[in-house]
């Protein structure tokens, strides 16, 4: 295959404009941070490169890199989507997931110095450790103590005294999430073993000498849209991962004025055979493109920073109700029904 240019006889053989366009595509899938601007961030559809059909589910990837042993944190990777499906999961993970939090407080007494508006509101940011997935959503016009199947119910009653032993001046001053107690509905018991504060040590209140807090406490399920309290998550943020290329040789001190320009762990002094110290890239996903090495007039020139638009670092930290990796999983299945949803409106609409 040949291509003619401006009627001259120039051609371009067709390993050319391969080689032409596996440039441009290099040179598009990058953003490059300059001193005082980032380049090419205009959007061409970089995530559909791999084309459609069966040869881009090969080339969608989700790595997991880091979890921790309880499942409240998750770091994972996600290569070859497009911005909007990494916000996608980002805004459910969010607004969407369910999750279980204190809707209605019944207050018989509270003689703290915290007002009862405020006492409650408190009480409904406390995180469950309940399932949301083992109950149903509770119906608007329901009784406030609700079902079996769609509430959980507790109770909190903690009267602060004077202590004889003078050892602590006062008993029962802090009022911790220990003092919640799970009340079972009908066959709650054999569903689910605790499914109570994620922490006992959130301390709710302050008491002193005659002062006396009872109440009940119903948890419904909800989705963050409603109200924070129902977001799953204590964080949901992603990051482009950056790449770093030392365009020429630096040493010793220089070198290490180009390793304190970026994060710990990114850049390491390599000794060489000559007994000097040269700088290398060792781990760039560290990097928080901080641009510190634009400081140094003459090492700016040494470094290109760059980061992949369609290579995703996603960071998520659950607020102890259900594992991290769960909550991605429940993020994607809601995705898809929102997605399905949205085809079957389409087609009835063309129906129409």
């Amino acid at each position: 295959m040949y291509i003619c240019i401006n009627k001259k006889n120039l051609y371009l053989t067709k390993f050319q404009t391969n080689k032409m366009a596996e440039f441009s595509f290099n040179s598009k899938s990058r953003l490059t941070l300059k001193e005082f601007e980032i380049v090419n961030t205009s959007d061409y559809n970089i995530a559909g490169h791999y084309g459609g059909g069966k040869q881009a589910e090969t080339n969608y990837k989700v790595q997991i890199i880091k979890e921790d042993d309880n499942g409240m944190f998750l770091e994972f990777d996600m290569i070859g989507y497009d911005p909007s499906i990494a916000n996608a999961v980002r805004r459910i993970l969010l607004s969407d997931v369910p999750t279980m939090a204190i809707e209605k407080v019944h207050l018989y007494q509270n003689t703290s110095v915290m007002q009862d508006e405020v006492l409650a509101h408190r009480m409904g940011l406390i995180p469950l450790k309940a399932d949301p997935r083992l109950f149903k959503w509770k119906p608007e016009n329901a009784e406030d103590e609700g079902t079996e199947e769609d509430t959980l119910e507790f109770t909190l009653h903690v009267k602060c005294r004077a202590n004889p032993d003078k050892e602590e001046p006062y008993i029962n001053s802090k009022v911790f999430t220990s003092a919640m107690k799970w009340v079972p509905k009908g066959k709650q018991a054999s569903k689910m073993t605790d499914p109570g504060p994620v922490e006992t040590d959130i301390l709710l209140n302050k008491l002193r000498p005659g002062h006396e807090m009872e109440m009940r406490l119903f948890a419904v399920k909800g989705v963050g849209r409603d109200h924070a309290k129902f977001s799953p998550v204590a964080t949901a943020f992603y990051r482009l991962h950056p790449e770093i290329t030392i365009n020429r040789d630096v040493y010793d001190d220089d070198a290490m004025r180009l390793l304190k320009s970026f994060t710990p762990g990114v850049i390491q002094l390599e000794p060489t055979q000559d007994g000097r110290k040269k700088a290398v890239v060792v781990d760039s996903r560290n990097d928080m493109c901080s641009r510190n090495i634009f400081r140094h007039e003459d090492l700016k020139d040494a470094v290109t920073l760059e980061k992949k638009k369609d290579h995703f670092i996603f960071n998520v930290e659950s607020t102890g109700a259900v594992k991290s990796t769960d909550l991605v999983v429940m993020a994607l299945d809601i995705l898809i029904e929102k997605c399905d949803f949205f085809i079957n409106e389409m087609d009835s609409h063309q129906k129409v």
